[in-house]
């Protein structure tokens, strides 16, 4: 197996800290994202490196073996245990009386590792051991409103399109597992899994809180004072809504179950939030003014 200096990948040094390997891997992925790069080949393989280099480096557990035993990092746990066995094995034996002293060397690493993973050693056949593949990591940025509704999308990994189904109400950073479409098993073993990561844009008119929408509703002077029809837009539709005469500015109100779809459970729905912002008139006439000018004294 060719060495992979997963570092150099992501523009790293051996000295990074898991915050550089994070930013270095959201920066990359999205310069290299194949749906940002239909017609390049060489994006769509960069970015299958970027996500493998993330999968060891930001896990310390793997990036320590990988530091420590390179391109066979996999194998490091196999290899130190097959090697403890080894050396109690053939460190003192007796033998007619005569004890004896066996050794393994570093040098007899490359041997000693390639007849415990697929080589053969000393002229005697392989054991074979299979080892499950490896996961992949990967982020899917959508739209808010993508998610308002269960839809499907088509993934390419490996070169293969996969057509997945997203639920209704996922969350910005929220995971799934597809399960088999990771690396390719060792020696027959199982595939890895696919994790994926959702990125959730903000919305220009509506903010997210769990299942509850937030959002400001501009109404006229005229409405606000004397009340009247308003129709609103949610993700769900319009809305016509009654506004209560005197309606001050800032005033918040509950639209129940107008808000964002329960997760696996789309029959529930979280409360849409509206605040009013009332818009004062503008460009007035003389006989407008005037009126207003009478209303003052009034009040007066």
């Amino acid at each position: 197996m060719e060495f992979v200096d997963y570092y150099k990948i992501l523009g790293l040094d051996k000295n990074a800290s898991q915050e550089d390997i994070k930013k270095a891997y959201r920066k990359l992925a999205r310069k290299h994202h194949p749906d940002l790069n239909p017609n390049d080949k060489e994006a769509h393989k960069k970015f299958q490196q970027i996500n493998e280099a993330n999968e060891v480096l930001s896990d310390p557990e793997n990036r320590k073996k990988y530091d420590q035993y390179g391109k066979d990092w996999k194998h490091g746990e196999e290899y130190e245990k097959a090697r403890k066995q080894q050396q109690q094995y053939s460190g003192t034996r007796s033998e007619g009386g005569q004890t004896f002293s066996g050794g393994f060397g570093e040098d007899d690493f490359s041997e000693f590792f390639s007849s415990m993973f697929g080589g053969s050693g000393n002229g005697t056949r392989a054991r074979e051991t299979k080892f499950r593949g490896q996961d992949y990591q990967a982020e899917l940025h959508l739209d808010l409103r993508d998610v308002y509704t269960t839809h499907k999308q088509t993934l390419t990994i490996d070169g293969k399109n996969i057509r997945i189904t997203i639920p209704a109400g996922v969350e910005d950073g929220q995971k799934i597992r597809l399960k088999g479409y990771g690396a390719p098993g060792i020696n027959g073993g199982p595939n890895g899994d696919m994790y994926i990561t959702f990125q959730i844009n903000e919305d220009p008119v509506f903010k997210r809180s769990g299942n509850d929408l937030y959002a400001t509703e501009e109404i006229d002077l005229y409405s606000a004072v004397l009340g009247g029809d308003v129709t609103i837009e949610t993700l769900g539709g319009k809305v016509k809504l009654k506004v209560t005469p005197e309606t001050q500015n800032g005033t918040k109100i509950r639209l129940k179950g107008k808000g964002f779809p329960v997760y696996k459970n789309e029959d529930q729905y979280g409360d849409l939030y509206l605040t009013y912002q009332v818009k004062l008139p503008i460009n007035l006439s003389e006989k407008e003014k005037e009126l207003f000018r009478e209303l003052a004294k009034l009040s007066s």
